[in-house]
This record gives C-alpha cells, sequence and structure tokens, in this order.
C-alpha cells in the first residue's frame, strides 16, 4: 500500500511512502487480537482486591445468643456471613491476573490491528517533525491541519520525544506513543493512526522486515 506523507500543515509534499503487506496487508487474525488485548488488559490490573472472611472478622468470640428456646435459628458467632457486618463467603483475594501469550502469537495481533487500520484507510503519514518546547496549542494546530481534531488519533513516532509527549498529555482522544511501545490494544482503541515518516521503518525492523 503506497500512502501520501502529509508535512504538519497538512499538506502534501509530493513524496509517497510504501507500507509493506507483510505488515499491513495481511488476512487479519481477530482471535489473536482478542487475545492480544485481553492480556494488556489483564496486565493492567492491580490484583490487590481483598474481603475479610469468617476468620478475620475482628468481633466477640462470644455466644451472642442462647441456643434454644429463641424460636431462631442457632447463632454462635457475630462473625458469620449470615449477619450484616460478617464476614464475606468466598471473597476476593489479592492474585495476580497476567499470563503469558506467544511471542509470534502477538506479533500476528500486532499486524492484524495495523492491518485494520490500512484497509479501512485510518492511517495518516507525516513527515518528521519536533517541537522546540512543549506547548499544547502547536499540537492542537497539528490535529486541526490533519482535519482528525474531533477523532481519537494516536501519534506514533520512531524514538520518545519529551516535548510532543508534553504538548499532546492534556488533549482528550490524544495518545503519542514510540514504537518500542505499540501494541494492539493502543491500535484497535484510536480512529486514526498518524505514523511519522521514520516510524515505518522502525516497525518494519521490529517485525523483521530488511530494508533495502
Amino acid at each position: 500500500m503506497e500512502l501520501n506523507i502529509l508535512n504538519i500543515s497538512g499538506t502534501d509534499t509530493g513524496r509517497t511512502i510504501v507500507l509493506e503487506d507483510a505488515i499491513f496487508g495481511i488476512e487479519p487474525n481477530d482471535h489473536v487480537i482478542y487475545l492480544d488485548v485481553k492480556q494488556h488488559l489483564a496486565n493492567k490490573r492491580q490484583g490487590t482486591h481483598k474481603a475479610k472472611e469468617k476468620g478475620e472478622m475482628a468481633y466477640s468470640t462470644v455466644k451472642i445468643k442462647k441456643q434454644k428456646g429463641t424460636g431462631t435459628a442457632r447463632a454462635g458467632s457475630r462473625k458469620s456471613p449470615v449477619f450484616r457486618g460478617g464476614g464475606r463467603i468466598f471473597g476476593p483475594r489479592p492474585r495476580d491476573y497476567s499470563f503469558k501469550l506467544n511471542k509470534k502469537v502477538k506479533q500476528l495481533a500486532r499486524k492484524s490491528a495495523l492491518t485494520y487500520k490500512a484497509v479501512n484507510k485510518n492511517i495518516i503519514i507525516v513527515e518528521d517533525f519536533d517541537f522546540q518546547a512543549p506547548k499544547t496549542k502547536q499540537y492542537i494546530d497539528l490535529k486541526n491541519n490533519l482535519k482528525i481534531a474531533d477523532k481519537k488519533s494516536l501519534l506514533v513516532l520512531s524514538n520518545k520525544n519529551k516535548n510532543i509527549y508534553l504538548s499532546a498529555r492534556n488533549l482528550k482522544k490524544t495518545q503519542v506513543l514510540a514504537v518500542s511501545e505499540l501494541n494492539t490494544y493502543n491500535v484497535m482503541n484510536t480512529s486514526v493512526l498518524v505514523l511519522t515518516e521514520s516510524s515505518i521503518s522502525s516497525i518494519n525492523t521490529n517485525f523483521g522486515i530488511n530494508q533495502e
């Protein structure tokens, strides 16, 4: 697939770039996308949830009423889960939600996600740029020039850039990532994928595509 390269003013530079079919033109696999997104979200869970069960409650152990003659069921402890304020039955305990996913599965998922963006024409290529200082207005102007101001966008850079990141940090529906941080969830969770010119070669390198 061949796309035009735009500048930060949103005008065509007259140059084009080719997106590798081995990355942006494969047969998408929905199931591996599901698995990779599921793992990403699971790994972000803290798993620190905790509820006290009967043995962990700090109540007196004295028998709360006599065994017989009350006309109600026997009750031997205030900690019982049947009473309000008692322990919880099978309550949540701290646990690790992360799970393993094979490297090739994750690669296929990322390729599938990128292919969906390419097929749906939701990829914009801009030439490499930099901000002299963090300025939110500069990034707002960039989104306006690319006509994506009202869309959820993800800008992918070849390397981390503090000034660009800080410029976009306070904007809604806006995210900036380096190629090394790119994952299936972020690609699928955006409307428009904005790739810088140099990030294309970095993506190709990450997927083992040799550049001539």
